[in-house]
């Protein structure tokens, strides 16, 4: 009992050199004062129990009534606990574990965190604090200790399990390797954006946001972007659908350039056409916060027109968005007009593949936000005035400052800048395609190699919406219809004279009989679109039909030859045969 009260002494002094020393009480907590008296007492018989000491200083509002204790004795209770008391412990851990010294923390609580995970039924719960303690590991030892844990945790088959982890992905995402998410997260991950449980689609959606940047090419350029393009179009959830929008334009600094090109505008389209209002303005939103990868000739072909049938939007929100994107891409346009060299520096970032570390550590909320006030320009026009502040943080770009997507200060008002959905009114409404195209070709590969490869399967890109922005049909040119009007009309030229009165007028029929033949038919792609030049071709026709009427006329006197010939054979038998 005195030896106890010796220990408290040397617990906030240090080694006791003398029992004399014990009279200096500086540097113990006044709570624990009268209980080091009765220890160290000089009647042996007055000190109290060391088992009854702790059981007051246990009692509520006592000096050992605090969370860590609480903490650390049930962790050394926790095989006796049942699951109910575990999940409430876990589940307030971790708000508590700021509170709590390092070295605790990571000498004594977190090896039995990870032992209450890997041999208990701890659930989920233990998932937060286990994440977050690991943070103060050595990278060694995380990888040694952790990732085991969080391979295993990603297979798991239980919901809650799938969704914290799910929760918590940023607090261990940074320490996984790029191979281990690849070739054994990502298979187990991929599982998630086909369950039947909306939360976990929407979380595993939401994941991408950290995964992005550690994913190879295939499992993020092909595998994800189908997923992706599945969901927008065919989820029921409107909330899954518009994260799906949010995520693609969060995750597009990381994807290829030739994949970036071909996927945003039809996606963010698509997005424009959903029936769920905030999809619809998360499509204007990922437009404006992607402005940088679209061509000028992209945006005043698709992205214009599309915006245009946003200005009459049954919700406002929508109508106003779209009205101030266009205000800011007319204004970029308006810009380059007045001066072409500002185009190279506009459309710099479009082939650029490595994104800047700002874009990866965007938040999930307020990026779409901060583009509605983000500026048009690029950063050539540094003498007018740059604002990089301007941007958001998830929209800044890896290219070098020359070519940097650096907002720039126009004419065009803060608040007109918001950037708009891409779609062509031009376009057939074949949304339904479960992917979004096949794109296998490797990075390494040549542009156009790229491009063939990419569209070499029929898996929706073939189609005018999710079509190449390089492989728009191209469409006759003016010049080209008006050389067979004035061919057909050339006459009108032509002295009187010169004409045939003699022949026969056919040139009435063949007009009538091309406008009959365009008339009936009703696809873009059918031969009814031929050019008018064909007039010539009538005398052919009439001369055909001269021939087949000189073979039917043929014809008949065969007929009527063969008739004569078997009236005119021997005589039957018995027939009587006039004489003149």
């Amino acid at each position: 009992m005195w030896g106890f009260g010796c220990l408290i002494w040397e617990a906030f002094n240090g080694p006791l050199p003398q029992s004399s020393s014990l009279r200096s009480l500086d540097k113990i907590p006044k709570p624990l004062i009268p209980v080091f008296n009765e220890l160290t007492g000089p009647s042996p018989s007055n000190r109290p129990n060391p088992a009854d000491v702790i059981d007051r200083l246990r009692r509520g509002g006592s000096y050992f009534s605090n969370n860590l204790v609480d903490a650390l004795l049930f962790l050394e209770e926790i095989q006796i606990k049942d699951k109910n008391e575990k999940n409430k412990f876990f589940s307030s851990l971790t708000d508590k574990l700021d509170l709590f010294p390092e070295s605790i923390c990571r000498h004594k609580i977190l090896p039995q965190l990870i032992t209450a995970f890997e041999y208990g039924d701890a659930g989920s719960p233990v998932l937060a604090p286990l994440f977050k303690l690991g943070k103060l590991l050595p990278e060694i030892e995380y990888q040694k200790k952790i990732v085991p844990c969080v391979v295993k945790l990603f297979s798991s088959n239980d919901r809650a399990t799938r969704i914290r982890l799910l929760q918590q992905l940023e607090l261990f995402i940074d320490h996984l390797q790029p191979s281990t998410v690849n070739d054994q997260i990502f298979p187990q991950l991929a599982n998630g954006f086909m369950d039947t449980n909306p939360t976990i689609r929407e979380q595993t959606i939401k994941s991408f946001l950290h995964l992005a940047p550690k994913l190879n090419y295939n499992n993020l350029n092909v595998e994800t972007l189908r997923q992706f393009a599945r969901l927008q179009a065919k989820d029921d959830q409107g909330g899954i659908r518009t994260n799906t929008t949010v995520c693609l334009g969060k995750i597009s600094p990381h994807l290829h350039p030739q994949i970036r090109q071909k996927v945003l505008i039809s996606a963010f389209i698509r997005a424009m056409r959903d029936p769920f209002p905030p999809a619809r303005n998360a499509g204007v939103l990922a437009l404006a916060a992607t402005q940088q990868y679209y061509l000028l000739q992209e945006v005043a072909a698709r992205i214009l027109p599309a915006l245009c049938q946003l200005t009459c939007d049954p919700e406002k929100s929508v109508r106003d968005n779209a009205f101030r994107t266009i205000k800011g891409f007319l204004g970029k346009l308006e810009k380059v007009s007045e001066d072409p060299s500002l185009k190279e520096s506009m459309e710099a970032d479009v082939n650029i593949a490595t994104p800047n570390s700002a874009n990866s550590s965007a938040t999930w909320t307020g990026w779409a936000v901060s583009a509605v006030t983000s500026k048009f320009y690029r950063g050539s026009v540094d003498k007018k005035g740059v604002s990089k502040s301007a941007l958001p943080t998830d929209q800044t770009s890896s290219s070098t400052p020359s070519t940097g997507t650096s907002s720039i200060n126009s004419s065009v008002d803060k608040d007109d800048v918001v950037k708009t959905p891409d779609s062509n009114t031009d376009l057939d409404d074949n949304w339904d395609g479960d992917n979004w195209g096949d794109m296998d070709s490797s990075p390494a590969k040549s542009k156009d190699v790229e491009v063939e490869v990419a569209s070499g399967k029929n898996e929706g890109w073939d189609t005018e919406d999710w079509g190449s922005i390089e492989d728009v049909p191209e469409e006759a040119t003016p010049t080209e219809n008006t050389s067979s009007w004035k061919q057909d009309f050339s006459c009108a030229s032509k002295p009187a004279s010169s004409y045939d009165w003699a022949a026969p007028a056919s040139g009435g029929s063949s007009l009538t009989q091309r406008v009959e033949t365009k008339a009936q038919s009703s696809d873009w792609d059918d031969a009814g679109w031929e050019p008018l030049e064909t007039a010539p071709k009538d005398d052919k026709m009439d001369e055909a039909k001269r021939k087949r009427e000189e073979k039917k006329q043929q014809r008949q006197k065969e007929l009527e030859a063969r008739r004569a010939n078997r009236t005119g054979g021997a005589m039957k038998l018995g027939s009587k045969k006039a004489y003149d």
